[in-house]
Formats: structure tokens, sequence, C-alpha cells
């Protein structure tokens, strides 16, 4: 079988390192994979499955188009048609669509192609963006028009970012684009995910939960130099991680956090920006980016606990990753992100209800290793 995935990404972050675990297994079975992706680098190992749909250039005057216009996934026009053209000449037999924001394709010209190629679709939503006229997330503006038809959106400043609001528009655009695809299932990471969907123009698909994997072999308790490296031997750790750091993954809460917290704790955030980091308070260590999963793997087990502070999220890797790695988590009853500790462990306090993982020695029956959710994958992938 020959699959092709298509991705923001490949090989980093959690969603570009979902597709490539995909990849591997896939491979390991006989199936040739190729993931498109539409911007940053990709690592060394997985270039083999690497298909850039068009630049960096493309993907800064997508950005600018989305910025001025409330464009986003309406840009890349002349990227999108020789991309098209690729896939007709590779031919796959099953599509698999993971994100398609991050300014790198126009949603007319690959779902006109989709709607006739006669190909098995299956789309994984890793947000809410495919069923909104704007946003990946609503939950923390209490937004519900996306329900109904989006208009006068409240969060043409949040991502993707525009000056002016054209959300109506967008609704109209993808709802008559993404209905009516033949052989077309939905993935949804989580249970909340997918309730929405079935609240969503998208309800006409069947949609299958199917949780997010993590690799058990990198994630685990793994020393590291960690402590020594930032003179942090004799204090508490507690440990933040996310691909972008702002309001909506709790930010302001960490800040509001140091403020507390005596001289016997350190916080640490992991995926700041240059520009965040050089304005964190003193007792917040900041440290960009890594797409090296054992040094992050050494990170998690240097700390004492994992706070995921999270306002919106879908069912995020970075609780599973922790917990892997033996650390416990406290986070956000929002979302998905309670999903990945059993019931029994959730604790109520406040507006947002705060949930404490399990130990790590109950993490293998918590937490779920890629193999399993590869399997799932493949269940959904070869059937007709």
């Amino acid at each position: 079988m020959r699959i092709l995935m298509i991705n923001s990404v490949c090989g980093i972050r959690s969603t570009g390192r979902i597709c490539t675990d995909l990849a591997e297994m896939l491979e390991k079975q006989g199936h040739e994979v190729k993931i498109a992706y539409g911007r940053e680098s990709v690592p060394e190992k997985y270039q083999k499955y690497a298909v850039r749909i068009g630049s960096d250039f493309d993907v800064k005057l997508h950005g600018l188009k989305a910025r001025l216009f409330d464009a986003s996934g309406f840009g890349s026009k002349r990227a999108t048609k020789r991309f098209v053209e690729w896939v007709k000449a590779y031919d796959p037999d099953v599509i698999h669509l993971h994100n398609l924001h991050g300014y790198y394709l126009h949603l007319g010209i690959l779902f006109e192609y989709l709607k006739t190629c006669g190909k098995k679709i299956v789309w994984t939503l890793h947000d809410c963006w495919a069923f909104t006229g704007h946003c990946a997330h609503f939950t923390l503006a209490k937004c519900e028009k996306w329900k109904t038809g989006c208009e006068h959106c409240p969060q043409k400043d949040s991502y993707p970012k525009s000056f002016s609001d054209h959300a109506k528009r967008n609704f109209e655009k993808k709802k008559s684009l993404f209905c009516g695809i033949p052989d077309l299932t939905l993935v949804t990471p989580s249970v909340w995910l997918a309730g929405l969907v079935k609240e969503s123009f998208l309800r006409e698909y069947s949609v299958r939960v199917i949780h997010n994997g993590i690799d058990l072999s990198v994630f685990q308790p793994t020393e590291s130099d960690f402590r020594e490296r930032y003179g942090l031997q004799n204090k508490k750790i507690i440990l933040g991680v996310a691909s972008v750091w702002d309001k909506r993954k709790g930010l302001d809460d960490f800040l509001k956090l140091s403020e507390i917290l005596n001289d016997s704790y350190a916080i640490v955030l992991v995926g700041v920006s240059k520009e965040q980091k050089d304005k964190l308070p003193g007792n917040i260590v900041g440290i960009e980016r890594t797409n090296s999963t054992k040094e992050l793997a050494g990170i998690y087990t240097a700390a004492d606990v994992f706070f995921n502070p999270t306002y919106e999220d879908n069912y995020p890797t970075v609780n599973l990753e922790a917990q892997a790695c033996g650390t416990p988590v406290i986070t956000y009853r929002t979302g998905g992100s309670v999903e990945s500790v059993p019931p029994e462990n959730v604790i109520s306090c406040g507006e947002y209800p705060r949930v404490l993982s399990m130990t790590h020695c109950q993490v293998a029956e918590a937490v779920q290793d890629k193999n399993a959710m590869i399997q799932e994958y493949l269940e959904v992938l070869e059937q007709r």
C-alpha cells in the first residue's frame, strides 16, 4: 500500500513526530510512505519520507495574506497546484491528512482534488480549525459560533492572527470544501474533540477516537546532567513544555506561580522563544525548543512535577511523555488534557479543576505506546 501523509511539519513537534512514527511502522510492514510538509526543517533520519510543499518564501507570502485578509488556508496557490500534480503522479492508495493550517496549502485546490480522486482519505484533527471560520481553539473565548456559522470573530487577534475579520466567508468556504467527500474518515485523539466534531458541519462523517501514543523506548526515566548544568541540584523543579508558549498554554499562570514560590522551587519552561527567554524572571529557567527526544526525556525525568496549565488542548502528548518518564502531572480539566489520566485521579479545585497523574508504576497501563496507536491507525487506513 502506498500512503501519503500531509502535515505542516515532518519529524518535529507532536504532530510531526506522530507522522514519522506512523511512517516508520508502516514501512516495516511493507508499505511505502511519503510525508508532504509545509514548513521548517526535517531531521536527517526522516528525509527519505519528506516531500516539501512550496518554500519558505511561499509560507511568508501566505502568512502575509492571512494577516492582511484573514485568508489562512487560501494562499499558496501555485505551490498547491504543483503539489497536486505531484500527488497525481505518485498515485497513493491512501491520503492521510493532519494539520492543514500553517500557511502552506490552498484548501480549495487541495479539496477539489480530494473530492474527485477516488482515494481512501483519513483526516486526523489535532485541533478545531477544520470547522471554524478562523481559530484553532475557542474554549478560552467561550465562543460557540462555529456550531451555526462564524462571524464577527472574537479571536482575530489570535492564531492565525489577522487585521481583518472574514470568519463568515472562511466558515462557508470550509463547509463547502470539507463536506461531501467520498470515503473520508475522521480521527480525533480525544473523546472531547470527537464530541465537538459531531456538533459541527463535519458531523456527516464517521469519527474514530485514537489516543496519541508515544515511544516508550525513548520516553522513560533517563539520567542526565540537567540539574547540574543549570545549577538546580537542591531545587524542586516544576516543569512546563510547549511548542509555543502563550496565554492559551498557561504562560501567564507560570509567571504568577513564580511570584508566590519560595527559593526552594525552580520553574523550567521548555519551548520558549528567545524573546520570551530574555524576559523571564530569575526563578524561571527558559529553554528554547529542542527536537531531541532523548534530551527532552532527561529533562522530564529531572523534574519533580510536570505542570500543564493549558486552557485549550486536544490530547497533549507532553502529559504522556512526562508520565512515561516517571514524573507526576498536574493539568487543568480542559479539552482532552484530562483524558490522559484515569478518573480516580481527578481532583476538583476551583474553576479549572486540577488533575494529578498516576505514579510511574502505573504508566504501562495508562500511557499508550506508539505501536498500539499505530495498530489502531492501520485498521483505519486499511479499511475499505
